[in-house]
């Protein structure tokens, strides 16, 4: 009965598993954009239910896009599902920094890829001397914007601004504004489930067939043996059913049946052969 129980139950999986390959289809913004496969759906495109909460994306101005109360609108450059799960992001204002100050990340279900170092943004009132560098996307003709180590000193003519953990302080050499901007996220049971089984849903199968044939043939084996048993019993009955006895056989069998040996033990019924 566990055996079936196992078997019924790791066919429900499967079969969860074909139903979210045939409702929740693949599926792209425009030709050349990323396949949107769960736990992601594009809003409209796939159905409410192919999606975590916070994984709905959106097709806005020919981009692929995902939505952030914090910051806003971030494009979708690509989606990674294997093992590494990344999302990389762009951000639509070309100023990555803006988004490491202003994304609240913990509050979503995604973290930042890479490693993090607390940093702080100062808001300078006058331009600082190298090796300061300012973020130009932030800074204006009044103000000036760096990204420093938390550690280190401020300026008499800044005021912290924020502290965040971010993956790089602010560098011209890194003024691509995708850089930094990968996210990953945790593997869901629902998810590990499908991730898994979709993956060695063959070998699976194959064991789990194999496991009820072997359940199927202890079973055969078991029923037999007792099928042969109560035939034997049977024979039995029927030999000491039709056996005759004189008065005195049958007193002596009765007294071997219940009474005592010689020695005192109690023996077995001497059934005629």
């Amino acid at each position: 009965m566990a055996v079936i129980i196992f078997f019924l139950l790791f066919s429900s999986i499967f079969l969860n598993t074909e139903a979210i390959d045939k409702n929740c289809p693949p599926a792209k913004c425009f030709p050349n954009g990323p396949e949107i496969l769960f736990p992601f759906s594009i809003k409209g495109l796939q159905p409410q239910n192919c999606s975590y909460p916070g994984f709905k994306l959106l097709c806005k101005e020919n981009k692929t896009t995902i939505h952030f109360p914090s910051y806003g609108d971030l494009v979708v450059k690509s989606i990674s599902y294997d093992s590494k799960r990344l999302m990389s992001l762009l951000d639509p204002e070309n100023c990555v920094h803006q988004v490491f100050l202003n994304l609240d990340l913990p509050r979503t279900p995604f973290r930042y890829y890479y490693v993090l170092k607390n940093y702080t943004y100062l808001n300078c009132s006058a331009p600082l001397p190298r090796p300061f560098v300012q973020v130009p996307c932030m800074s204006g003709s009044e103000y000036h914007v760096y990204v420093v180590a938390s550690f280190e000193v401020v300026p008499d003519s800044c005021k912290p601004v924020k502290t965040v953990a971010i993956p790089f302080s602010y560098s011209p050499y890194l003024a691509d504004d995708s850089f930094g901007l990968g996210i990953t996220w945790d593997v869901t049971r629902r998810e590990d489930f499908v991730t898994c089984f979709s993956a060695a849903r063959g070998k699976v199968l194959s064991l789990l067939v194999f496991i009820f044939m072997v359940a199927t043939l202890v079973s055969v084996k078991t029923y037999c043996s007792r099928s042969a048993w109560f035939e034997k019993l049977r024979g039995h009955y029927a030999t000491l059913k039709h056996a005759k006895f004189s008065p005195r056989e049958a007193r002596n069998q009765g007294k071997t049946s219940v009474g005592y040996g010689n020695h005192g033990s109690e023996s077995r019924s001497m059934l005629p052969k």
